[in-house]
């Protein structure tokens, strides 16, 4: 199952008189004439409604009456009041996908595709860095969202640390939550993994054809299944979930004030202001002045953490002076 923000179908309409009269009973009769569709529509498009999480009480003479709104991504719920210009405007729903980040790249060059974000509730083949697996099942959000920058590629690698930054104070607003933030692309919460990140691009010279962010947030999954999972993989430190037991928050939430916070970083991107984003994301590192160890392809190398430069890059200072680190994990010590 697929939806779009740009399909024309009836039961969004049907929907969206639903949430305008949410407290009232609305007779069949009443959305036929009003919506100009017959009763058997309206009652099948009621169903396609309530398949889709949406709780819809009926009763005799009085009609169907909207209680409870869906906790899926669909599109109509990210775009509804979503305070951007360009960012999330387009959306692709999928309730299940081999990789949001494979279909992205499929339509990733069209430019009525700039901004657009394709999420899936369910990803089968979710990618990680370096071609690692992304495990996400459902009650995550796992999505990738289409940029097409005015700014070359120098600045692209701060791309990560401008979406770590734009996660990090969405999560703060949406959930009030105060997490932390882990190079060169996690979120974490307690000193365990909520969020990560990836960058997929398309370059011609020194031109950028496309970017595409590919964000994986564990917002409400079981946490001990996750990690009897992955346990035993490779530089392994825990997963968490957002959402707690005692927070009704919906996803979309999230979702639409990250969109806002990402547009609003990518702007200062776009403008050069490449300081401001690294001082957002270096106030938010848990690793500041410790010393760490870094897997990267020349091997292993340890050091104290320095901060990132403005190209993203971890400075480490390590007894033959300062370097500068693109690529690499984390090792727990």
């Amino acid at each position: 199952m697929s939806y779009t923000s740009f399909d024309n179908i009836g039961l969004v309409k049907v929907l969206s008189f639903f949430q305008t009269h949410d407290s009232e009973y609305l007779s069949g009769e009443d959305l036929s004439d009003v919506l100009k569709i017959s009763r058997v529509a309206v009652w099948k498009h009621i169903k396609k409604i309530q398949s889709l999480g949406y709780k819809i009480e009926s009763k005799q003479k009085l009609g169907y009456r909207l209680i409870n709104e869906t906790e899926k991504l669909l599109p109509w719920e990210i775009t509804k009041d979503l305070k951007t210009e360009t960012i999330g405007k387009r959306v692709y729903y999928f309730e299940e996908i081999d990789s949001t980040q494979n279909f992205a790249q499929q339509i990733a060059l069209d430019e009525k595709e700039n901004g657009t974000i394709v999420i899936a509730e369910k990803q089968t083949a979710g990618k990680g860095r370096l071609d690692r697996k992304w495990t996400s099942p459902r009650g995550g959000i796992w999505f990738s969202l289409i940029v097409h920058p005015k700014f070359d590629v120098s600045t692209s690698t701060l791309v990560p640390i401008a979406g770590a930054v734009a996660l990090s104070k969405a999560i703060k607003t949406a959930l009030g939550i105060d997490v932390s933030v882990k190079w060169p692309n996690d979120i974490t919460l307690d000193g365990k993994k909520v969020a990560g990140m990836l960058v997929d691009a398309s370059f011609q010279a020194n031109n950028i054809d496309y970017l595409i962010l590919g964000i994986g947030i564990n917002f409400d999954i079981d946490v001990k299944k996750i990690e009897k999972r992955l346990s035993k993989s490779a530089n392994f430190y825990g997963v968490n979930s957002l959402r707690k037991k005692n927070d009704s928050t919906p996803p979309k939430i999230l979702l639409r004030e990250f969109l806002v916070q990402f547009e609003k970083t990518l702007i200062q991107l776009n403008k050069g202001e490449k300081t401001r984003i690294v001082k957002e994301w270096t106030k938010r590192a848990d690793k500041i002045g410790k010393k760490i160890s870094i897997n990267t392809s020349d091997g292993k190398i340890s050091g104290v953490t320095q901060g990132i430069d403005n190209d993203g890059a971890l400075k480490l200072k390590t007894s033959k002076g300062i370097k500068k680190i693109f690529v690499g994990d984390v090792v727990l010590e």
